[in-house]
């Protein structure tokens, strides 16, 4: 029996991570759904009955050596095709002489360090099955700064970096490095988690703006990128919803 391609998820338990599990499982992959919340996760998996694919839940946390290589552990000799390094945040809205040096180091380990450990972890599995791609999911503000935005800005640029850095030291290789950065995405608790479980503040972020990106849409652009012949490499993608014709244009009704 052949074995379905596998692809790993992480940040899975919402938003993003869990619409493009959704994607992936409908492309027939057997998606490894990971994150810290197993009982959304394992409702996630059940949503996935009757899709070509299956989403499997497992717990993970990226900020946790042991827990990646527990991931890593349970991947090897499986069909690992493509890891969607999905796990991030903003935890802040401060100015930077305002900074909470604590959540600048919770920011940094989650969005930077953790996507290192996710990818030095797995890229192994990817190189033994002989192909595999590798999808980071950066942000418009890794491209530009804005004011209140210096933590989540700062680690989005590193995660950047680090996207083209491993691009150019996998070069000559069967393995696809592929960023996506999208703009306004409107999800249940990005914002919310920004500014510590105000709603009231969070929802100010998308006032009077039509139609601000959803994770399906953001999804939509990691799987068209994925299904991609494995000789076409989407180096980067930046997505906006049409409201937004820059980080600092925004149209508001």
């Amino acid at each position: 029996m052949t074995l379905k391609p596998y692809a790993v998820v992480t940040g899975a338990s919402s938003g993003i991570g869990a619409a493009t599990s959704h994607a992936l499982a409908k492309e027939g992959f057997h998606v490894i759904a990971a994150a810290r919340r197993v009982d959304r996760l394992n409702a996630l998996a059940a949503s996935a009955s009757g899709l070509d694919g299956e989403i499997e839940a497992f717990e993970l946390d990226v900020t946790n050596q042991g827990s990646v290589d527990a991931l890593a552990k349970a991947l090897v000799g499986k069909p690992l095709e493509v890891v969607v390094n999905n796990a991030g945040g903003a935890f802040d809205a401060s100015a930077v002489l305002d900074a909470d040096i604590e959540s600048w180091e919770k920011t940094y380990d989650i969005n930077v360090v953790g996507s290192v450990r996710l990818i030095k972890a797995l890229a192994p599995i990817l190189r033994a099955h002989g192909k595999g791609h590798l999808v980071v999911l950066t942000s418009t503000a890794g491209h530009v700064v804005y004011e209140t935005g210096g933590s989540y800005t700062a680690a989005k640029h590193g995660e950047k970096a680090l996207v083209n850095t491993l691009r150019l030291e996998l070069a000559g290789e069967s393995i696809r490095v592929t960023e996506i950065a999208p703009g306004m995405v409107k999800t249940e608790e990005f914002a919310v988690t920004r500014f510590k479980g105000d709603a009231a503040a969070a929802s100010k972020v998308y006032e009077g703006v039509a139609n601000p990106l959803t994770a399906e849409d953001v999804a939509e652009a990691i799987r068209w990128s994925v299904m991609l012949p494995d000789h076409f490499n989407v180096d980067s993608m930046t997505i906006r919803p049409l409201a937004q014709a820059a980080q600092h244009k925004v149209i508001r009704k």
